[in-house]
């Protein structure tokens, strides 16, 4: 048996609650990782919740009577390895993703795990896969970014904004400028910024008039700004990629105004580009390189054990979190 973080009805973050569940088994093409670390995204939130109503239909959704053991980021040391697995042995210590990762110990498929990088702790890496992996394919896959392009990231301070402009950077952006909350330029000129903006100050989609400024590749983070601001900003050719998203409906949430953007891309010479994420082995690779290069750094804001879970999902649905959120297993 072990401890985990379980919850069998959907609701808020007290829905989630510290239980004694049975150790799994790695099957073939998995192994079983001795959980060290953990984080919370708002993906965790969402399949909490059931909201929006479309999660109820996906692999994450409750089964009738069976308690669901929640967390997606991983970070540990493998301890068991099944069939047909062969790039990873007992002993190492890695870094992926997973259903369940809220528990002592989870089983893993092979491909959706990376060796840590050197120099970081099990919390750093932690806090790297999803929402690391989300703002890169965000940035390479569908904005397609090219050296020397000009970027406008949305939510710049957030758990995904803070690996996206970093990973900007890296992958050779002219021009960053970072849109974040109150007291946050300082951290995100710190990643590599080149120009800060307190969103509550001011707002490169929000004025009309506020000048002919236009981004190469916009990245939406924060989820809730209308179509035509973002497109407004938008170079003649340039892309917006939308990532997630709150508020909507509670049948569909912020997919609904993705599905608009989707829409309206064949008809403009813009691009319109949304985003489902995965975590696949090779750029987790990729970014544990970089991370090893001194190009990519986690911003952890604070560490939860893992029986304070709840009170960890609360935090980030209030809005105060610079960076990521880890949990610590053991």
């Amino acid at each position: 048996m072990m401890r985990a973080i379980v919850h069998s009805v959907y609701g808020g973050p007290e829905v989630l609650r510290p239980a004694e569940v049975e150790r799994p088994r790695p099957g073939p093409g998995e192994v079983l990782v001795e959980v060290h670390a953990s984080a919370v995204d708002p993906g965790v939130w969402h399949v909490t919740a059931g909201l929006p109503y479309l999660v109820r239909a996906t692999p994450f959704r409750l089964r009738r009577g069976v308690a669901r053991v929640r967390g997606t980021d991983v970070a540990g040391r493998v301890v068991g390895v099944g069939a047909d697995v062969s790039r990873l042995a007992v002993g190492d210590e890695v870094f992926g993703s997973c259903d369940g990762a809220f528990a002592e110990y989870a089983r893993v498929r092979a491909d959706r795990l990376a060796r840590m990088p050197a120099g970081l702790d099990f919390r750093e890496a932690a806090v790297l896969p999803v929402s690391a992996c989300t703002a890169l394919q965000a940035l390479r896959d569908r904005g397609r970014l090219r050296p020397g392009q000009s970027v406008l990231v949305i939510g710049a301070s957030g758990g995904i904004g803070v690996f996206a402009v970093q990973l900007a950077k890296a992958l050779g952006a002219g021009h960053v400028t970072a849109v974040c909350g109150p007291d946050r330029e300082e951290l995100v000129r710190s990643l590599g910024a080149d120009e800060a903006v307190d969103h509550t100050r001011a707002d490169p989609t929000a004025d009309p008039t506020a000048g002919d400024r236009r981004y190469d590749l916009v990245l939406d983070l924060a989820g809730n700004r209308p179509l035509a601001a973002l497109r407004r900003v938008l170079a003649p050719r340039g892309t917006l990629v939308l990532v997630g998203g709150e508020g909507g409906g509670r049948w569909f949430g912020g997919l609904g105004r993705q599905l608009g953007a989707l829409a309206r891309s064949p008809f403009s010479r813009r691009r319109f580009a949304a985003l489902v994420a995965t975590q696949p082995a090779a750029d987790l690779r990729l970014l544990a390189e970089l991370v090893e290069r001194g190009a990519l750094r986690p911003v952890v804001d604070s560490c939860y054990p893992l029986a304070e879970v709840p009170a960890a999902v609360r935090r980030l649905r209030a809005g105060r979190v610079r960076g990521k959120l880890a949990v610590s297993v053991r």
